[in-house]
């Protein structure tokens, strides 16, 4: 983990591995301090908070969650008396998507041998995915804390004569998607509408509204880009992606209207420049995504977590490369 100063008065905590569960955190050290998104369990919540202290001494009057998934949320309970800014949906959608429960029983389940080999014989990309976590993250201890400060298109801050926008653009990656625009510093915290040398994921949404908000952070022409997994950008960042995203979309239509499954899909459809990017294998939820589109399946369909971790697996086995998430 490490900080970097992205321009007079915002900053950005970035874990550099890059994996699942390795998001980054924003920091805008004016008015009280503002917070972005607080990190995937205690202990690299404390160190963000640690790195952020060289900058900003006092612990930030005001917290924003850029969606509801738990790599951004569950350090959220470090900042009592807070006020935490949120898309009107996030506190509902946390209580699902968030729940700490169901993490801290695997990684405990991953963690003892017996309960590890039934794990691996029944779903060997769920044991894959509990090891890897197991390496950086312990989820004990969290308490799912919501946010306290909800909008529904756009939250307004002014720090000191500086302007914050709050703008809300999903769902994209996840129902809650905001990105927060600092126009007077050219800086766009992206969240996980942006990721960053790695393979997106989506949850919630479509390829379009997708799109969309990626053109709308070109169109802000920011200097720096915070996306919400990886390094540091510019426009470029959001030009990548859309330019990935893309081509999975057309060359899962390919496939799609060849009769293949999304799963033979991922296996075969060429990785690009993308094969040097953390998780590769990701793209099966990209096709599958698609597919669900093809299909004309609602934006919101649920997933089946581990069937989804293990064709993620059987992805990465069938083209020879790490099984990473």
């Amino acid at each position: 983990m490490e900080m970097k100063q992205v321009s007079d008065h915002c900053f950005a905590v970035l874990n550099e591995k890059n994996r699942v569960c390795d998001a980054n955190s924003g920091l805008i050290n004016l008015a009280g301090g503002v917070l972005i998104d607080t990190q995937s369990d205690l202990a690299h919540a404390r160190q963000m908070i640690e790195l952020f202290s060289r900058v900003w001494p006092a612990m930030p009057r005001r917290v924003i969650n850029t969606h509801e998934d738990a790599d951004h949320v569950w350090g959220n309970q470090l900042f009592q008396g807070a006020e935490i800014i949120a898309h009107r949906s996030v506190p509902e959608r946390m209580k699902h998507v968030a729940d700490p429960k169901e993490s801290q029983k695997l990684l405990h389940g991953v963690g003892h041998f017996l309960t590890r080999l039934v794990l691996k014989t029944l779903h060997p990309g769920i044991v894959a995915a509990g090891r890897q976590l197991l390496e950086d993250y312990n989820f004990d201890g969290i308490e799912l804390v919501l946010p306290t400060t909800l909008f529904d298109t756009g939250y307004e801050l002014n720090l000191d004569g500086t302007e914050v926008h709050v703008i809300y653009v999903g769902p994209c990656h996840q129902v809650g998607d905001t990105i927060i625009h600092v126009p007077k510093e050219r800086v766009v915290f992206a969240g996980d509408v942006l990721f960053r040398q790695c393979a997106p994921i989506g949850w919630t949404g479509s390829y379009e509204k997708w799109f969309q908000c990626l053109d709308l952070i070109v169109q802000l022409n920011p200097k720096v880009i915070v996306p919400g997994h990886g390094p540091l950008c510019g426009v470029e960042g959001a030009i990548e992606m859309k330019a990935y995203l893309q081509y999975i979309r057309d060359e899962s239509k390919k496939c799609f209207d060849a009769g293949l499954t999304s799963l033979d899909a991922a296996k075969r459809i060429e990785l690009g420049p993308s094969s040097e990017w953390r998780a590769p294998a990701r793209l099966f939820m990209n096709v599958e995504r698609a597919y669900r589109e093809f299909r004309n399946e609602p934006p919101d369909a649920p997933w089946d977590q581990a069937a989804t971790f293990d064709a993620i697996y059987q992805v990465a086995k069938a083209r020879g490369i790490e099984a990473e998430f």
